[in-house]
């Protein structure tokens, strides 16, 4: 079988499976609907950890976190690069009691909007303007401040970028920021390389996810903008090259 046919094929197994997996844990986790959140993010966790799994056997997509230690212990934000779906659930399985910001429309899928609901993710309406941002920093600093240390995760670019576009930095992680007067963690990662954004194709290597320096709390907005787009490019440039040499190096 040639190299290219075993990737579709692998990967029509693994999108199988990873539905069938994601069907299992939504029927499963049902009764955590009426009890205590931290019931359900069991599950979540579970779901993170089992798709992770399925995605290194069947399609042979490793991961690699560097620098977890640097996550505070405390409530914090998570400045994450989007280039993949990937990381909609892969973060589940290092972040202790992550929540995401996340468009609206997915809050509306039947059951699958209803645990999102339950785990406290906040949805924001991209079409609404600086209504619409109030509207999900209220939430932020709500979750942020519920009396146990939660990481508030957010894709300051909004949507998924392919590897090595040029950098779309939105203003609402720079109010968010501004806001919640907590320390903020950029993540960088080369995700879109192995799981490309709208494609059912997932290619063999590892994904790696580097937790970059924190950012303390209390800079003025345009520094913390210039430092945070700085060090995420910089490093999601750099596993973009890592990567790169690493297939020559292998002969794929």
């Amino acid at each position: 079988m040639s190299r290219s046919l075993s990737i579709y094929a692998r990967s029509l197994i693994f999108n199988a499976l990873y539905y069938a997996n994601l069907i299992v844990h939504l029927i499963v986790a049902l009764p955590t609907l009426v009890l205590p959140y931290p019931a359900l993010r069991v599950f979540i966790r579970s779901y993170s950890r089992t798709s992770l799994w399925l995605l290194r056997v069947v399609c042979g997509t490793k991961v690699e976190w560097r620098g977890t230690e640097k996550i505070p212990k405390g409530a914090c934000i998570v400045a994450c690069k989007h280039q993949s779906a990937w990381e909609t659930f892969a973060l589940y399985a290092v972040l202790n009691d992550p929540v995401y910001v996340l468009k609206r429309e997915l809050m509306w899928i039947p059951l699958f909007g209803w645990f999102m609901w339950k785990a406290g993710l906040i949805p924001i309406d991209r079409s609404a303007g600086m209504a619409a941002l109030a509207r999900m920093t209220a939430r932020a600093q709500k979750a942020l401040t519920c009396g146990r240390p939660r990481q508030l995760i957010v894709f300051p670019e909004g949507t998924r970028r392919p590897p090595g576009a040029p950098p779309d930095y939105k203003p609402g992680i720079v109010y968010l920021y501004g806001k919640a007067g907590v320390t903020c963690v950029p993540m960088a990662l080369n995700s879109g390389l192995f799981w490309p954004r709208r494609s059912l194709l997932h290619f063999p290597g590892t994904v790696v996810v580097e937790v970059l320096d924190p950012i303390p709390p209390g800079l003025d907005k345009d520094t913390f903008f210039a430092r945070l787009r700085e060090m995420i490019e910089t490093a999601s440039t750099r596993l973009l090259h890592e990567a790169e040499s690493e297939k020559k190096r292998s002969g794929t």
